[in-house]
């Protein structure tokens, strides 16, 4: 694109265009990125299926496997809570945090990040999904 041409009026028509074809792709992009890490977390779930338990747990928890940290492909979940004068305050969760309470809904480690910086989100206290996202340790 070494032939530019030299008035304003056609440089910013071009310009405007190439910022619209960011935009456009950048929309994709995420769209894209979002397919991705669904399939990854269908994959992930399916070659390595939770162990079933049958019956109770030993008592003392006696031989309980450890639980495995988080890996960076570890997905993220919100909990919207509702409380009697309303909406209370949103809580992140790793995907498979077994204290999150009624309703959540899927977000990517991005969505995740962006969410635990919003001063009226917090993080769950048990499965620390700030910590797995490296923004606290």
């Amino acid at each position: 694109m070494n032939d530019l041409p030299s008035d304003p009026a056609r440089l910013r028509a071009i310009l405007a265009y190439l910022d619209q074809e960011v935009t456009d792709n950048e929309t994709v992009g995420i769209y894209l990125r979002i397919q991705r890490d669904t399939v990854h977390k269908a994959l992930t779930r399916t070659e390595n299926p939770p162990p079933k338990h049958h019956g109770r747990l030993p008592k003392g928890g006696a031989n309980l496997p450890a639980l495995a940290p988080p890996t960076a492909q570890t997905g993220y979940v919100v909990q919207h809570r509702r409380g009697p004068q309303g909406p209370g305050p949103a809580v992140i969760h790793v995907d498979d945090c077994t204290t999150s309470e009624g309703t959540t809904r899927p977000i990517s480690s991005h969505d995740a990040r962006v969410a635990l910086t919003d001063p009226s989100t917090h993080a769950c206290a048990s499965c620390r999904p700030d910590s797995a996202l490296g923004i606290l340790d």
